[in-house]
């Protein structure tokens, strides 16, 4: 009697599997169809197929209302793929729509906060970088994202903490991370500690434009301006053609005395950008400097009229106002 029971039961339960759609999985794994469509859509994305890899997401995602089976990962490949393309707002849309389904999923969180944070609503970045470290305190992404913003809205000690977290957990951190802490330190006039932090990232990568740059503003703090204008040229021998790096040196120049070279170096701006405005306000105070005071006073009106909203711009018209 038992035995002819325990046969019943197994009957019973494999038609009741049976019944429910034995594809959607006995251990919650999603069906065979949707794995080969997730899988296509993942080659498609990898092979820089964007838009194909969206159109199978999509179908992937919405050909079913069960919510259960929105998977968090189609959901990030889906947003990811967006920004791909530009659709930022699309992608944005997509996070949040996912975060309903997995409000605590630390990928999808980190990509809509780090996606927030592109687009410079830094506020709701925080909320959700804030949200990921009550879930893991310690993860490295969350820390350094936390960290960017409050260097964003001007709390660079505040910055720092999170950056002192980062570090602790990641000592060896790629330089970038190490560039961005210095830069908290120079944006608060700490020159000697941005110096110092700038120089650890130097020894790891000593070919990026944007870390003599800030070595040189560092030194320039130091008041030590020819070592200052050596590291500026280090930037510019990596990126030659970057506007801002030649404005620098075009001023920094001009301060030191060095006309001739200063007026080289606007005269390569102009011809990079004809309506560079710093390059024509250098060339006013050169011309001034000469004597040529209609000639300068030309220049520095047509600094005012390409845009008047601009520093250079306000610069210009109190130099015409003298």
């Amino acid at each position: 009697m038992y035995f002819k029971s325990k046969i019943h039961f197994i009957f019973l339960l494999a038609a009741c599997l049976i019944a429910a759609g034995c594809s959607s999985g006995f251990l919650g794994l999603a069906p065979a169809g949707d794995r080969k469509e997730y899988t296509q859509a993942r080659a498609l994305y990898e092979q820089g197929n964007y838009e194909a890899a969206i159109a199978e997401l999509q179908d992937y995602i919405y050909k079913t209302k069960n919510v259960k089976r929105r998977e968090a990962r189609a959901y990030r490949l889906l947003g990811i793929s967006y920004e791909k393309t530009g659709q930022y707002g699309k992608a944005l849309e997509v996070y949040l729509e996912a975060l309903e389904f997995h409000p605590d999923n630390v990928p999808l969180l980190l990509e809509a906060a780090r996606l927030y944070q592109q687009t410079h609503l830094t506020a709701r970045s925080m909320a959700l970088y804030e949200h990921v470290l009550e879930l893991d305190p310690d993860n490295a992404e969350a820390l350094a994202g936390q960290a960017d913003n409050y260097a964003a809205i001007g709390f660079y000690s505040k910055a720092r903490q999170f950056y002192d977290r980062f570090f602790t957990l990641d000592p060896s951190a790629a330089p970038q991370y190490r560039a961005r802490y210095a830069h908290t330190f120079l944006n608060q006039r700490k020159y000697e500690q941005a110096f110092i932090h700038i120089t650890m990232a130097l020894s790891q990568d000593d070919q990026n434009a944007d870390f003599w740059f800030l070595s040189a503003r560092a030194r320039r703090g130091l008041g030590q301006k020819d070592e200052a204008l050596r590291d500026l040229k280090a930037a510019l021998a990596l990126a030659p053609e970057r506007l801002d790096l030649l404005g620098q040196q075009a001023l920094w120049l001009y301060e030191m005395g060095q006309y001739d070279a200063a007026q080289k170096t606007a005269q390569q701006m102009q011809a990079l950008s004809p309506e560079s405005q710093l390059s024509l306000l250098v060339q006013g105070l050169l011309a001034q400097r000469e004597g040529k005071t209609k000639q300068a006073q030309q220049l520095w009106q047509q600094v005012v009229t390409l845009n008047p909203e601009t520093f250079t711009a306000q610069v210009a018209a109190r130099l015409l106002q003298q």
